[in-house]
């Protein structure tokens, strides 16, 4: 497995500056909502991919009145430590190092730093938009076919250009023709990794939700954005005149999507709020422990506000499988005994209580309280 063996924050919303040995295994931060919790989910996640999941632009993270934020870790590998720095500035510029390095992609430090995140917003795996599970299936796709990335960087060049092609009206049918074999020979390949991955994904999650929750007769179906009946290049020469007429490209890669059903109907309409967020960790755990079985290490757990829309019962099963995954998790809450009791003796579990942007580990904060009830005393 690889793990965060330390974590250094500085200047991302309240957190001023945070330093975290977290065990490798589960860490749990509790506080009351809005001491810094999800901030720090939210830093980690910043060094692994750059980006917030709380925030498309970067100003919010930054903490009021500074320039710049920025996120310091080492992450253990199965052979070897890597050091890892990303700094984002109000200019919406990124700095990234790695080993001190110099680093220009940020698919550089997905591949050593792979996150997968539980929160609210997992629930756009049911009630969001196709795209919300396209980028689902393209994490898994990415992080176990290394020829997946270059693939989808043609599609997506041959997919702009063919649709300023389109919106410019008068257009060369020799360079319509470029571009066109360009995207089916691109968007063929992709939907080969995607097809492939789907068929190792389904099963893992079918049993992963059994496990669960107990539902056996959810439906889950892979579409590839296109007549599964005929060629994309076909298909874009069928529906060029449409096409003209839109001003972009209607099929192709980029109409994929994951359809879930439940009793022959979207899972999202019928499935209890409880029971969805079921299915939606069921997702994550399985795509977790497709990666560990493809990867000599596996991903890093994001959890916030666990205990929601989960009673006792489900929260025990879902984390005895973060025990049985052999991960490093972090999972937020506002109550600790919600979560400090259902742990077995064998995992090595730290506790954090999180206070105006202050994380300290359980101990520490007991030694501190014991302390200072020796001085009252005297």
């Amino acid at each position: 497995m690889s793990f965060l063996q330390k974590v250094r924050v500085t200047d991302i919303r309240n957190l001023v500056s945070v330093t975290l040995s977290p065990s490798p295994s589960i860490n749990i931060l509790y506080g009351s909502n809005g001491s810094g919790k999800t901030s720090f989910l939210e830093a980690v996640h910043l060094l692994g991919t750059t980006r917030s999941f709380r925030s498309s632009k970067v100003k919010p993270v930054i903490r009021q009145s500074q320039e710049a934020c920025t996120v310091f870790g080492l992450v253990k590998g199965r052979e070897s430590v890597f050091s890892l720095g990303v700094s984002r500035s109000l200019d919406a510029s990124c700095k990234i190092h790695i080993n001190g390095e110099p680093c220009r992609l940020s698919s550089d430090l997905a591949s050593i730093l792979p996150l997968q995140v539980i929160n609210p917003d997992t629930f756009r795996l049911l009630e969001g938009t196709p795209k919300d599970r396209r980028q689902f299936l393209d994490w898994g796709v990415f992080h176990v076919e290394h020829r997946f990335l270059p693939a989808w960087k043609r599609a997506y060049k041959s997919m702009k250009q063919r649709n300023a092609l389109l919106r410019h009206g008068k257009m060369s049918d020799s360079l319509m023709d470029v571009w066109d074999a360009e995207l089916s020979q691109s968007g063929e390949e992709i939907d080969n990794y995607r097809r492939r991955y789907f068929e190792a994904l389904k099963p893992v999650f079918e049993n992963t939700l059994e496990c669960l929750s107990g539902i056996t007769d959810i439906q889950i179906s892979y579409s590839r954005g296109w007549d599964k009946e005929s060629s994309l290049r076909d298909v874009l020469k069928r529906s060029y005149r449409r096409d003209v007429e839109a001003g972009y490209t209607q099929w192709g890669p980029h109409r994929a999507d994951i359809k879930l059903r439940y009793q022959g109907l979207a899972a999202v309409d019928t499935l209890s709020r409880g029971q969805q967020k079921a299915v939606v960790c069921a997702l994550k755990l399985a795509q977790g422990k497709l990666f560990s079985d493809s990867k000599p290490f596996g991903c890093v757990y994001l959890v916030d506000d666990l205990p929601s829309e989960l009673d006792q019962e489900h929260r025990s099963r879902l984390c005895k499988m973060f025990e049985d995954m052999n991960a490093q998790v972090f999972i937020t809450c506002v109550d600790k005994g919600s979560l400090g009791q259902v742990w077995s003796a064998e995992s090595e579990v730290k506790m954090f209580h999180v206070e105006h942007g202050v994380l300290i580990e359980d101990s520490r904060a007991e030694q501190t309280s014991a302390e200072t009830t020796l001085m009252d005393a005297g």
